[in-house]
């Protein structure tokens, strides 16, 4: 069964990517809880995080490190938040959100609605910033 992440990852939908290599994307949550909240995905699907090989877990962490890192000189904020929810989609993800204080990280808080020209702005300084 093919999941909006399989098809962004396919190019049949589309997203506001911020990088992608061989094995992962990051792009921007389109209803996002935070100005700059990011998902990274493994490009091969795999629906529980916990069992993908302890060799792709360690390069889809280290690889979210390098967006993260992006997004913290791009937003301001104190840190950037990461979580692994993985109910909304059966495919692994992880959400990057900028955060200033705990509350910042509440995925039941009203979502943002953004433009495409804000999005568009967002995505384009954080990978500057890569």
């Amino acid at each position: 069964m093919s999941t909006i992440f399989d098809k962004i990852n396919n190019k049949e939908i589309p997203c506001y990517k911020i990088h992608e290599n061989d094995d992962f994307m990051a792009f921007l949550d389109v209803n996002p809880i935070a100005i700059g909240h990011s998902l990274v995905i493994p490009k091969k699907p795999q629906d529980y995080i916990f069992d993908m090989s302890d060799d792709d877990l360690m390069a889809f962490h280290l690889y979210s490190k390098k967006i993260a890192s992006a997004l913290k000189k791009s937003i301001e904020c104190k840190k950037i938040g990461v979580a692994v929810i993985g109910l909304e989609v059966p495919h692994a993800h992880i959400h990057l959100v900028p955060m200033s204080k705990v509350g910042d990280l509440n995925f039941t808080a009203e979502r943002l609605t953004l433009s495409s020209r804000e999005f568009e702005d967002i995505c384009s300084q954080i990978s500057s910033n890569l």
